[in-house]
């Protein structure tokens, strides 16, 4: 794992969990984000959008195994339906911004339910235009969040009601690959949340990036 953003990500989690320390934990988090997202922004200007449906690794166990338009999608899908239908209790930034239509995406889901072919197939078929747009719009909609939150808003749990809302959403799939995402969001706390789709889970889909970048460059 990238140092720099492993010890942001240690240090963040400590900075959280107290009350006098949790305004800067929420800083050091964003700033977290900040570094992943340049990042994530320069992809874009590397890559050709055939090495974003690229999958060199795809016989591979990890999240290398995927591709880089897929798990770009899948980070900032996630964190749409925790941020807004789990935390703020509002409209997913997908629907309001009629992002499957402009991504040109033929499902509503996390992608989690996707394997091998079927991945590069949808990957092959995305805007990438789209989800760029789509990822800037989530990230400062969740900075939005984050900035908003108070340390006593960390231990509120995710209710049944958010739960059955998000259930009639079917943004996440039923295949077994998939739906145990909402029992694992809504066994979480705000804080559980704000430890792993908003950051952990950032880091762990842009290292896999990485790796399937580095190798696309490679054999171009």
């Amino acid at each position: 794992m990238n140092k720099e953003w492993s010890e942001l990500n240690k240090t963040m989690q400590l900075q959280i969990k107290k009350k006098d320390t949790f305004s800067i934990g929420i800083n050091t988090l964003l700033e977290l984000r900040k570094n992943l997202m340049e990042q994530i922004m320069s992809f874009k200007n590397e890559l050709t959008p055939d090495d974003f449906s690229a999958m060199p690794y795809m016989n591979a166990k990890g999240y290398h195994n995927k591709s880089i338009a897929y798990s770009l999608w899948h980070i900032f899908r996630i964190e749409d339906i925790v941020a807004h239908s789990l935390i703020a209790d509002d409209e997913q930034i997908f629907f309001k911004g009629d992002y499957q239509k402009r991504i040109n995406s033929l499902i509503i889901t996390t992608a989690n339910e996707l394997v091998k072919d079927e991945i590069k197939e949808f990957s092959k078929k995305l805007s990438i235009e789209e989800l760029y747009n789509y990822i800037t719009e989530v990230d400062i909609s969740t900075t939005q969040i984050l900035n908003q939150l108070e340390f006593s808003d960390i231990k509120e749990k995710i209710t049944d009601e958010k739960r059955k809302a998000l259930e009639k959403l079917n943004v996440v799939s039923k295949d077994e690959n998939a739906y145990w995402l909402i029992d694992y969001w809504c066994g979480k706390d705000v804080k559980g949340l704000i430890q792993m789709p908003f950051s952990r889970h950032w880091i762990m889909h842009i290292e896999a990036c990485l790796k399937i970048r580095d190798k696309v460059v490679s054999v171009r």
